[in-house]
Formats: C-alpha cells, structure tokens, sequence
C-alpha cells in the first residue's frame, strides 16, 4: 500500500513540476535565425522578420517589451501571420509592442483569434486529429487592428496580393485569410506570379489545400503560423499535433512542401491561449529569415 502511494505521489510531483516548468517556458522567448535560398538569382539578401501567434492580453507587459525588442534585429521586412490579438482591448497593446517595426515595410493576415475571443474549452479536443476550427460569438475589434496595421503602412494580404521593392529585390506577395475557420478563397490571387519577383504567400493556418495552391503558381517561399510548434512537445521526439493537416514533423520551422519541393516556413509562434499559458518543448518564438539568391 505504502509503495503506491509513494509512486501516486511521485506520479503527482512529477506532474506539477512538469505544468511549472511549462508555464515558465511560455514566457522564455526566443529568436531563430534561419537562412534560404529562395531570391532571384542575382538577388541582394533580405532579412525577414516572421512573427505569428502573439495573442497578445494588455496585461502581458513582458511579452510586449520583448516584441518591441525584435527591432534591434534590424529586418527589411515584417510578415505577421495571424493570431495577434486574445482579447477585446488588445488592439492598443499589439501596437505598443510592434513599436517601432511599424516603421518597416510589413505583410499580414489574420487567424481566427483576430476574429474571435478566446474561451475556456476542453484542452484535450487540440490533440483530435478531426479538429475543426470552433468559434464562439464574442467578436475582437478586427476592422480596428486592420485598421492599425494598414496605416502604419503594412500590406493586408487577407485573400488580396500586393508589389513592392525592398533592398532592390521586387516581391510579388500574395496571401489568404485564415484557412482554420475557411476564411481563405485562394480564387481571388491566383495565377502566375510576376516574372522575375520573388513570389512570396503568407496564410495563417498551413493546411495542404492552402499550399498546394500555393504551389501550383510556383511560390519561392510560403510564410504561416498557427500550429504553436505542437506547444505541448515531447522532448527528443516533438510535436504531437500540428491543429492541421500537415505531418507533426512539420510543425515548426523551414521545411519543403510537395513535389515541387515548396519551401514553406511555419512559425512556431509567441503566444498561447489566455487559458492554457503553457508550453512544453517548445519556447515562443519569432524567426529572422535571412534569405538568399537562389545559386541552382
């Protein structure tokens, strides 16, 4: 008697220095720098800033003071892909945080929590594999946050494309709204993109559907969040969820998409949801993509 006991003891100690830990870590923020050859040949190299997932709360002061620190990395470009508000009054504080890289070119899209509140679900249905996108009636103020965005200069990608010229190297960037609550008609973008620019997509949630069109135009690289990395990883071993269609091994970070061989890169994101603060394996994070000319 007394050795179960001891063991459901230590079954219990080991758990809650496991949820400890956990919440440490989702306030451990990180910065990956990863580099691909993805430019025209020829091309000068462009430093890209991906951040996604911030769900930002005005009461999360130190995620928002490291945000406005990215900018001492010094990108050319900014791409948000989604999922940057967790509460009605969030707005102020997403702009107080992005600071001043609201100064640089910038892309975005929005996810579902830039549509709807957060609420308090069962944590269990994130690992069903037939999840599906699952809203509730408390609306965030989106048009305020496009609003924000768009004045400051950043390019909404939400189903529409855009041009410009950065570093001397011409971008044709298209996007979709958020595929998880099939908000995304790819129809309105599709087609060949500009000769001799790099083809840039951005989307929120990275479902094959998405991507697929993505690489049936022949985009250099895609750009999507949403996953949070798996956020609940085993360590040595990974995700065991993506929230989407695509494999868990894919659940974070640069990887190629099919027969094409697509570069995709998929931001293991910043933030969590207001009612699971947890991460385990699997630190917040944005990227610095330093991206190349193609040498092949």
């Amino acid at each position: 008697m007394n050795a179960v006991v001891g063991a459901l003891e230590g079954i219990a100690g080991l758990g809650a220095a496991t949820l400890g830990y956990s919440l440490v870590e989702a306030q451990s923020f990180t910065t990956r720098q990863v580099t691909a050859e993805v430019l025209p040949k020829g091309s000068n190299d462009l430093r890209v800033l991906h951040i996604s997932d911030l769900h930002i709360t005005p009461a999360q002061t130190r995620k928002i003071k490291w945000v406005r620190s990215l900018i001492e990395l010094q990108p050319d470009l900014v791409v948000g892909t989604g999922d940057f508000l967790a509460h009605q009054l969030a707005v102020p504080a997403l702009v107080e945080a992005l600071g001043d890289l609201l100064d640089l070119p910038g892309f975005f899209v929005l996810g579902s929590n830039d549509y709807y509140a957060p609420f308090m679900k069962n944590p269990f249905i994130y690992f069903s594999k037939d999840r599906r996108g699952v809203t509730h009636d408390i609306r965030l103020p989106t048009a305020d946050l496009v609003e924000q965005l768009t004045d400051a200069g950043w390019h909404d990608l939400n189903n529409k494309q855009t041009q410009l010229t950065i570093n001397e190297v011409a971008i044709h960037a298209r996007g979709t709204d958020d595929p998880h609550i099939k908000r995304d008609d790819y129809t309105q973008v599709a087609g060949a993109f500009s000769e001799n620019a790099f083809a840039l997509g951005v989307t929120h949630a990275p479902y094959q559907r998405v991507l697929q069109s993505f690489s049936n135009d022949k985009a250099d690289l895609v750009l999507a969040g949403h996953t949070h990395g798996g956020q609940i990883c085993i360590p040595f071993y990974g995700a065991l969820v993506t929230n989407c269609d695509l494999p868990t091994n894919q659940a974070k970070g640069l990887s190629t998409f099919g027969q094409t061989n697509m570069p995709i890169h998929i931001s293991a994101g910043v933030g969590t949801s207001p009612f699971t603060p947890i991460r385990l394996a699997c630190r917040p994070e944005a990227t610095l993509l330093t991206l190349k000319a193609k040498t092949k």
